[in-house]
């Protein structure tokens, strides 16, 4: 793939993480990281500036083989076999790990207890089945899009949506949903 001019201009394109890796090998950058990682070293290496991989911290494993309810949550707290099995115990077969829950979890390790993070998993669950929407990551621009999306047009289907979607991409700039955005399935053969 070719580089474009400047690196803002390549901040503005939608690059999926496989592109921005090949780039990356292409120029001899770093390869592996977050999209967001990868994308800087890009923009550093087309700014001229020196391009620097930040070491990977190792991480620490769960101190607790055996969970309660009264337990503190380990601080060294990871989405691992053992705490599944724990939650599946305790919620049931209904628990599944959401960005949330997981994020709450490591926010409150070491300050929260197991009982606690149960009551928070229960009140996220309570949210998601009364169709309160969560925020989505800045970096999932395609799941935002989707969203945008059928909330403007639920008469349309997912293929509608995927058309959109292909063509801004495509498109510098702005990646969320626009009107605008419609056009295109006018200009295609459904």
């Amino acid at each position: 793939m070719q580089l474009p001019k400047s690196s803002k201009e390549f901040r503005s394109m939608y690059l999926l993480k496989e592109q921005l890796v090949e780039i990356c090998k292409n120029y001899n950058l770093p390869h592996t990281g977050s999209k967001g990682q990868l994308s800087q070293y890009i923009s550093d290496f087309m700014d001229g500036k020196s391009v620097r991989v930040n070491p990977k911290e190792t991480k620490k494993k769960s101190e607790h083989k055996i969970l309660h309810l009264d337990l503190l949550i380990d601080k060294n707290y990871s989405n691992d076999e053992n705490h599944r099995d724990f939650f599946l115990n305790v919620i049931g077969a209904t628990f599944k790990y959401n960005v949330e829950f997981m994020n709450w979890m490591k926010e409150n390790s070491g300050k929260k207890t197991y009982k606690q993070a149960v009551e928070k998993w229960k009140e996220i669950n309570e949210r998601k089945k009364k169709g309160e929407k969560k925020e989505i990551g800045k970096q999932f621009k395609y799941n935002q899009y989707t969203r945008d999306f059928f909330l403007n047009n639920p008469n349309l289907t997912k293929k509608d949506c995927i058309k959109c979607w292909n063509y801004k991409k495509t498109i510098a700039g702005n990646h969320k949903y626009e009107k605008e955005d419609l056009q295109i399935l006018s200009k295609q053969p459904q």
